[in-house]
């Protein structure tokens, strides 16, 4: 898989770029969610290897079911989702649905985590629509990742991190590496020795 590096680019110019593209959003999560599992396999050897994907209900926590959906056939894969089903855009519901009765991927609720029994940790939480402040559970969870002895993935950003100015908020996952799309984000500036840009089809 080839990785690009680009120019930086604002959450709101990524998003613009994205509408005004003609791909359809569900194209771009399979994209996305797919350049995440090479990225790692890269990295990784991902036989006999545990992983944990962490989603919620945003196109972020999208990109986590597609990449959920492709580890599961290298490793046993677990899947944490901290969002509302009720509020799952429509991409989002249907890779949902794609995984949600899969043999392969297990779901779990918060209190069933043991976040140390897990090779690799995918943080699918908060993309590029991240400001300001964190909820609770979230930042628990993202607590509960860092203090982790997984190899930690971010999905576009790391959570907790603006996408435009990089100011952290209370938290943010300490992420290992971070699998960005299209360009580097212009908060990720200080993270750019762990990040890679994939490549999801954008002109």
């Amino acid at each position: 898989m080839k990785f690009f590096q680009f120019k930086m680019i604002s959450s709101h110019d990524m998003r613009a770029l994205e509408a005004s593209s003609g791909i359809p959003r569900s194209n771009l999560m399979e994209s996305a969610g797919k350049a995440v599992y090479r990225a790692v396999k890269e990295k990784i050897d991902l036989k006999d290897k545990k992983i944990l994907v962490v989603c919620y209900h945003g196109n972020n926590g999208g990109d986590g079911f597609v990449a959920a959906r492709y580890f599961s056939d290298d490793a046993e894969t677990n899947l944490l989702f901290i969002g509302d089903e009720n509020k799952l855009k429509k991409e989002a519901s249907a890779n949902f649905r794609k995984i949600e009765h899969n043999e392969r991927i297990q779901f779990l609720v918060d209190d069933e985590v043991d976040f140390d029994d897990y090779d690799i940790i995918i943080d699918a939480i908060l993309g590029i629509g991240f400001k300001g402040r964190l909820n609770r559970e979230i930042s628990a969870v993202i607590e509960d990742i860092n203090k982790s002895k997984a190899f930690k993935v971010s999905v576009d950003i790391p959570t907790g991190i603006d996408p435009d100015n990089g100011e952290a908020a209370d938290k943010f996952v300490n992420a290992d590496l971070i699998v960005t799309f299209h360009d580097m984000k212009a908060g990720l500036e200080k993270f750019e020795d762990r990040t890679v840009v994939a490549d999801v089809g954008l002109n």
